[in-house]
């Protein structure tokens, strides 16, 4: 009997087991692979961090309280896991990214630096200002080593006394008011709490619900970058662009594998990540390439390396973070929409709290389950 299990352990669930442990719970947490697996969205080296959320302004508190956290866990590990190397964004100066930007940083006063286009020449000469962009820095942003960060935390929460088995797969879930038993292809659990974290497999385990999510394969590209100017140690930041009909983001070249790039937008639906061939795509291809060429001139076009992630999106593209409508015991996170990682610290003590005290203690109404427009 366990006081909380934790179905799936990737960003999200690896969090929530060790907030639920540092509150002296008792966590099982169960995940079908290893920790770092590369069949969900936890994986790839990097994902960026930032504070002036162009996407909506509310996530920022939730930002706020994620930079700690992350914070936190460098110090009980003794290692870096937050690279605060600054994000460059460039776009329309009426696009989505830049007046979203601004938006954000003017309701919670953060530090965004508005800079000119021969500024940002100077600056960063290997990002090239398209014609009639705006330009704006943040020095606060980073990135996160995405592998690293979801294996501390379980180990992390292993050392507080939690449970973790991989290599079991959820076959289904039963709730009543105050107890959940958990059904997996090899044994069956009982507790107090159900967290439900599962990615890209939260859709069947909410089933009942029937939130709208579909999976979108994602490709990242590696390519080795012939000018030195894009290293991280030159003081190159992370990049986001808005060009070209969609968003392209990328992180300065931290080592052997050069400049990372992948695009936001777009994406393939596919219904299975288990059967995904994870091969490489003609057009997706073609358009980093192309972008790569017109953006970052300086940049190879050797790629050293190719890989797959996977989006889980909502309709609106903003996550769904709530208790189960039914069951007081049950609460979840699902459709994090491919910009759910920076945020991963955080939605796991939200969870906890959701769990252990029925209500959280950062706002995220504007990311429940009833909300206009989801379902």
């Amino acid at each position: 009997m366990y006081d909380v299990i934790v179905l799936g352990t990737g960003g999200v669930g690896s969090a929530a087991m060790l907030a639920c442990a540092k509150r002296g719970s008792k966590v099982l947490g169960l995940d079908r692979f290893p920790p770092g697996h590369d069949r969900g969205s936890s994986h790839g080296e990097s994902r960026v961090i930032r504070r002036s959320y162009f996407e909506h302004a509310d996530y920022v508190p939730l930002l706020n309280l994620a930079y700690d956290l992350w914070g936190e866990l460098e110090q009980a590990r003794n290692e870096p896991f937050l690279h605060r190397t600054g994000v460059v964004y460039f776009g329309p100066q009426d696009g989505v990214v830049l007046r979203g930007v601004l938006k954000s940083a003017d309701d919670h006063q953060l530090v965004v630096e508005k800079i000119s286009a021969d500024d940002s020449r100077r600056r960063f000469p290997g990002y090239v200002v398209p014609p009639e962009a705006g330009v704006l820095f943040e020095a606060d942003a980073g990135y996160l080593e995405v592998e690293k960060c979801v294996c501390a935390q379980i180990k992390e929460a292993v050392q507080m006394g939690a449970v973790h088995h991989h290599g079991e797969t959820v076959l289904r879930w039963a709730a009543g008011d105050n107890s959940v038993v958990v059904e997996t292809d090899s044994n069956t659990y009982t507790a107090s709490r159900l967290v439900i974290a599962a990615g890209c497999w939260a859709g069947g385990l909410l089933r009942q619900l029937r939130v709208p999510l579909r999976i979108v394969r994602k490709h990242l590209h590696w390519y080795a970058s012939v000018e030195q100017a894009y290293r991280q140690s030159n003081g190159y930041p992370c990049f986001f662009y808005e060009v070209n009909g969609g968003y392209f983001y990328g992180f300065p070249d931290a080592g052997e594998l050069g400049v990372k790039v992948a695009e936001h937008s777009g994406g393939t639906e596919i219904s299975d990540p288990l059967s995904d061939s994870g091969e490489e795509e003609f057009n997706d291809t073609q358009r980093i390439e192309q972008f790569l060429t017109q953006h970052l001139p300086g940049v190879s076009a050797n790629r050293s390396r190719h890989d797959v992630c996977f989006y889980t999106m909502t309709p609106d593209e903003h996550f769904v973070v709530d208790r189960h409508p039914e069951y007081e015991s049950v609460c979840f996170a699902a459709g994090l929409s491919g910009h759910g990682f920076k945020f991963t610290s955080s939605l796991g003590q939200i969870l906890s709290e959701l769990a252990l005290d029925g209500r959280p203690s950062v706002d995220v109404n504007f990311l429940r389950l009833d909300r206009p427009g989801l379902c």
